[in-house]
């Protein structure tokens, strides 16, 4: 907490997030790589991260946890399915209040959608790239 910061605005921060997402905030942290496993393995060494698997089916993505208490604090995904066509880099998932909206926006203004509109779990999703090349995702209910 800064000593700027008010009563009143911390209490208005603290209302924002039990009201439900929060427009603009990072939710959500993800690698797809061609081989999660062995970058799941590389990072528990390199960062200390543990992991948990989750059944895709036919393989294992995995859940990317802090080693104490075993947080969740990211993914490392598999580019199979869905997932084939996300670029292979840390991937910021971001809320917006439309997915959809955002996606438009992102082309009128010189970017361009990789993936998506499309659902996903139970969100809209869409990744983008800015005019500078700089990749992000996108999440809406």
């Amino acid at each position: 907490m800064s000593d700027e910061q008010t009563n009143a605005e911390i209490s208005e921060d603290i209302q924002q997030q039990a009201d439900g997402p929060v427009i603009g905030q990072v939710e959500w942290l993800d690698l797809t790589v061609n081989d999660a496993t062995r970058v799941k393995n590389f990072y528990s060494k390199v960062v200390g991260w543990k992991s948990s698997d989750v059944d895709m089916g036919s393989y294992s993505d995995y859940s990317i946890e802090t080693p104490a208490d075993r947080n969740t604090v990211a993914g490392i995904c598999h580019a199979r399915g869905p997932n084939a066509n996300i670029p292979s880099q840390w991937l910021v998932y971001v809320r917006v209040a439309s997915v959809s909206e955002s996606a438009e926006d992102c082309k009128r203004l010189g970017g361009e959608v990789l993936d998506g509109p499309r659902r996903m779990g139970g969100s809209h999703f869409c990744i983008i790239k800015d005019p500078e090349g700089a990749v992000m995702a996108l999440l809406s209910d």
